[in-house]
């Protein structure tokens, strides 16, 4: 058995670019960077590197919530297959990408939140707990009631 799974969680890089394909199924793509930070062990000094990915969308599902939705800067989770494709540059040369691909029937995208925003930390108390933001900036929390009792 095997698996080819990326999962990326990060800010995009560029607006996405939609084009046509000749069967008029559409296709996304955009620029995806996700970051690692730490701190020197030496000097005390905190570092980051950051990773760009190419993701390409062929989900014709997903491709309306991007053109609406996903702009530079913003937070997303991907899952995706990663791809590599061989391509010859203007010289003649052979060249190759790896992208992440969200296939026609596979493949996830979630909107993160805001490109400065942080994923909240949970902890056991918020398991059930929705937070939203009223149109005046405040925010309301809800508890869903949640039955302990398993049905099985």
């Amino acid at each position: 058995m095997s698996a080819n799974r990326a999962i990326l969680l990060g800010n995009v890089g560029k607006d996405p670019e939609i084009r046509s394909a000749q069967s008029g199924d559409k296709i996304a793509s955009f620029s995806l960077a996700t970051s690692e930070q730490w701190k020197d062990k030496n000097t005390g000094e905190k570092k980051e590197a950051t990773e760009w990915h190419n993701i390409v969308v062929f989900n014709q599902n997903l491709i309306p919530v991007i053109e609406q939705y996903v702009k530079k800067g913003g937070r997303l989770y991907i899952e995706g297959k990663i791809c590599t494709r061989k391509w010859q540059d203007k010289e003649g040369r052979d060249r190759w990408s790896t992208e992440i691909v969200l296939g026609k029937f596979d493949g996830k995208l979630s909107l993160e939140g805001s490109p400065n925003t942080q994923p909240r930390a949970a902890d056991e108390h918020s398991y059930g707990t929705t937070t939203t933001r009223e149109p005046n900036g405040e925010k309301q929390t809800f508890v869903r009631d949640l039955d302990d009792e398993v049905p099985f």
